[in-house]
């Protein structure tokens, strides 16, 4: 079953080993929080937001490298 996470906000938050996985993330606000990974093909994001510090929590699966 998926978590519906719609218009959410995780301020501050520490996502380590959070899972997202087919869970409906949109309009989910992600900007302040850190140590997440989310696989954008498995969940839904649209009109999530992110801090730019954050996008590597969005590419970890296609092993690229963000500094």
């Amino acid at each position: 079953m998926a978590t519906d996470l719609t218009a959410a906000q995780f301020h501050h938050c520490d996502l380590y080993r959070a899972e997202f996985e087919k869970a409906i993330a949109n309009k989910v606000d992600f900007r302040s929080s850190y140590n997440y990974t989310i696989d954008p093909s498995k969940t839904k994001l649209k009109k999530a937001q992110f801090a730019l510090e954050g996008l590597k929590g969005l590419l970890y699966k296609h092993d690229i490298i963000v500094e």
